[in-house]
């Protein structure tokens, strides 16, 4: 994920510098995109969402040009431009992917419910519309579309499609899969959702499990992240000209630089190695 931001923020940057030009248009566009298909995963408006892109990148530029004028600091004003131009679309793809998360630990009870519900003798639809008034945020809101789609006179089986595509959940690929080949071939729906929400239910035990046990290497990671800072500062009271040649000067802007998205790359990479997927 970091080396996908960073790439970002460097192309970023790099449209920020040709303003104006066929290549920073085309990024703009990409990016409007990507930020545009993540923020309405999130139900969020963004009819204003290009604009936005726009005055980022001037507020980066901006800062760019003041910390490399006005603290003769170039190479640390390109890494900070860089960071700058990667956060808030690194932020929005955290947001979306933990309410994607979220989905996937609620779609096990939501089966469970759905599964109760076809045994006491309601039909499909019934069933979608009982899992949208009583399931939880935000998977309720999904279920809320899906149903309200259909009584709109859209085809369930295009709702659940669309949902699919939407969701990005591999748990609701297999709940989709089993509604649509029992609506077109027959069969015990109720017990086929019960063996996929066994198995979902076994998959978020061993996630827990393993959650719970990297939460103090997590813990650390995070702590010796915020470390090098702290050392800098200590430094600088100790030996305040040395601290400063990293700052005035072009070798130590570039040492300062390195350190800085190391220690950003070791974080993220830690945090890799402790979430591994299941």
């Amino acid at each position: 994920m970091l080396w996908f931001c960073s790439i970002a923020g460097g192309l970023c940057f790099a449209g920020m510098v040709y303003c104006g030009s066929g290549a920073y248009s085309e990024f703009v566009e990409f990016v409007h995109g990507d930020l545009d298909d993540r923020l309405r995963s999130l139900r969020a408006q963004t009819p204003k969402l290009r604009r936005w892109i726009h005055i980022w990148l001037g507020i980066v530029a901006a800062v760019f040009l003041s910390l490399t004028f006005v603290m003769d600091g170039m190479v640390t004003a390109f890494v900070v431009a860089m960071l700058l131009s990667a956060g808030p679309w690194y932020i929005v793809r955290r947001i979306s992917e933990a309410r994607r998360l979220k989905i996937e630990d609620q779609l096990a009870d939501a089966m469970v419910m759905f599964s109760s519900a076809v045994r006491a003798g309601l039909s499909l639809p019934q069933c979608l519309e009982m899992l949208a008034m009583e399931c939880p945020k935000p998977i309720k809101q999904e279920f809320g579309q899906i149903i309200g789609e259909y009584k709109l006179g859209k085809p369930l089986e295009r709702t659940l499609n669309e949902a699919k595509d939407r969701l990005r959940s591999e748990n609701f690929v297999l709940f989709a899969a089993a509604l649509l080949a029992s609506r077109e071939s027959g069969g015990k729906l109720n017990e086929t959702v019960d063996r996929i929400s066994k198995s979902v239910m076994e998959v978020q035990r061993l996630e827990r499990k393993v959650m719970s046990e990297t939460a103090q290497a997590r813990k650390s990671a995070l702590y010796m992240a915020l470390a090098p800072p702290f050392i800098l500062v200590a430094y600088y009271f100790m030996d305040p000209q040395a601290t400063q040649l990293l700052f005035n000067t072009i070798s130590g802007q570039i040492i300062l630089s390195v350190a800085l998205i190391l220690n950003v790359v070791a974080y993220f990479w830690a945090l890799r190695i402790l979430n591994p997927d299941i």
